[in-house]
């Protein structure tokens, strides 16, 4: 109790257990930190409760640290001897990189590290596997299938939706026909009384079709000889196209000469001679531009003395 102070005195068991106890601690500590140093003085430090708690803290870490150790060591050690057995035996199966035994550890030790959603995920995808006859599932075949399922049930329920249809269609007119089979057997039916007449005029339609039949067939190849007007193209249309506006710009231009002549009278002989009294005042108005170009000329230029 070297760590008690000379005056304590212990006058109750309690306080008697408490310091066999802190002194069972620093012994402890003593010995641990004498085995870290190896021989070597131990520095001095402070002796208190708070230092004994730390120190034991620091100990118990590192001896859990290397037993932890020891254990990775000891796990090293008994597979580099699995590895060297299975290397020493033949190989008798090269699909198995390791024993049996081993796989099912591996298998049992990844099942029970599952969570809930991971083992509900994983057995889910191993039902489905098994529904879809899987032997190596992944995500995307599993997908793959999925969306093929998917479609066949929708391709199944349209057929079902339309065999419904058509079984009650075939209920209809199944009951419309026990009920014409029930009337006509009945004792009061009476057929028409120009049912032999109507039978005779059908056959004679009958054969008259019939007769139009090769002269039907003949229209039919005829039809079929002509060759079909092929659909124009979009340069083919742009090229109709351009040929359309340059109609119209000849026709703009050939308006415009037409119009010059609007103002003559629809008669020949009429217009004629409105064209003669044109050319006239045309032939007046020259003369008189020449004369007066002649007289400008005159004037301006120099006269040579006599």
């Amino acid at each position: 109790m070297a760590h008690l102070p000379p005056s304590t005195a212990i006058f109750s068991p309690s306080i008697a257990r408490i310091a066999a106890s802190t002194a069972k601690d620093w012994s402890y500590v003593d010995s641990w930190l004498a085995s870290k140093y190896q021989g070597r003085p131990v520095p001095a430090f402070e002796r208190n409760p708070e230092t004994l708690k730390a120190l034991l803290a620091l100990a118990n870490s590192n001896e859990t640290a290397e037993e932890e150790g020891e254990l990775v060591v000891r796990a090293e050690a008994g597979a580099i001897q699995e590895l060297a057995a299975m290397q020493d035996q033949p190989e008798t199966n090269s699909e198995l990189p390791t024993s049996a035994a081993t796989r099912e550890r591996m298998l049992d030790a990844v099942q029970d590290h599952l969570t809930r959603e991971g083992r509900s995920a994983l057995n889910s995808m191993a039902t489905l596997s098994c529904q879809l006859s899987v032997a190596y599932p992944d995500a995307e075949t599993l997908g793959h299938s999925m969306i093929g399922l998917h479609a066949e049930a929708s391709e199944l329920e349209q057929m079902r939706v339309r065999v419904h249809i058509l079984h009650k269609y075939i209920e209809q007119e199944s009951t419309a026909v026990d009920e014409l089979l029930w009337t006509l057997r009945s004792d009061d039916y009476k057929p028409a009384n120009d049912l032999a007449r109507q039978n005779l005029e059908m056959q004679r339609r009958i054969k008259t079709m019939a007769a139009r039949i090769p002269e039907l067939r003949d229209r039919m190849s005829n039809l079929n000889q002509y060759p079909t007007a092929s659909h124009p193209t979009i340069e083919q249309m742009a090229q109709e196209e351009a040929n359309y506006l340059g109609l119209l710009a000849q026709k703009k231009g050939l308006d415009e000469e037409v119009d010059q002549f609007s103002g003559l009278s629809d008669n020949v002989k009429t217009a004629r001679a409105e064209l003669e009294h044109l050319r006239a005042e045309v032939r007046t108005v020259t003369h008189h531009r020449d004369a007066i170009f002649e007289g400008l000329v005159e004037r301006e230029s120099p006269r040579k003395g006599r």
